[in-house]
């Protein structure tokens, strides 16, 4: 059973950064793909960034791209998210995710039926 639990978050203001980490457990080598979603307020929730575990590519929404770094410690079972040059809009409900249905990741994609989900960690950017 996959099991994820992130930290991390916390307040900061425009222009900072962040690294959020996602513990896993229950992560094989099978899993297709890891990343990040943002629930802010009043808006869907938005895959942020993904690991497409087969090859290494990643996926950036286009909002942060050149200012989210997504990175993977397999020794430490261990996912990153780097947020520089945070802006106010980045705030939100960060929440670690496992998925198997690559495509939903993407802007008004389904929900994964077969992916996992953490509790998510929050993040708050100040102007």
């Amino acid at each position: 059973q996959v099991q994820l639990v992130e930290s991390g978050g916390g307040s900061v203001q425009a222009g900072g950064s962040l690294r959020l980490s996602c513990a896993t457990s229950g992560v094989t080598s099978d899993t297709p793909s890891m990343g990040w979603f943002r629930q802010a307020p009043g808006k869907e929730r938005e895959g942020v960034a993904a690991i497409y575990t087969k090859d290494g590519q990643t996926y950036y929404t286009d909002s942060v791209k050149g200012r989210f770094t997504i990175s993977l410690d397999n020794a430490k079972n261990t996912m990153y998210l780097q947020m520089n040059s945070l802006k106010p809009e980045d705030t939100g409900l960060y929440i670690c995710a496992v998925l198997v249905t690559l495509s939903s990741w993407f802007p008004g994609a389904r929900p994964d039926p077969w992916g996992t989900w953490g509790k998510g960690t929050q993040v708050t950017v100040s102007s």
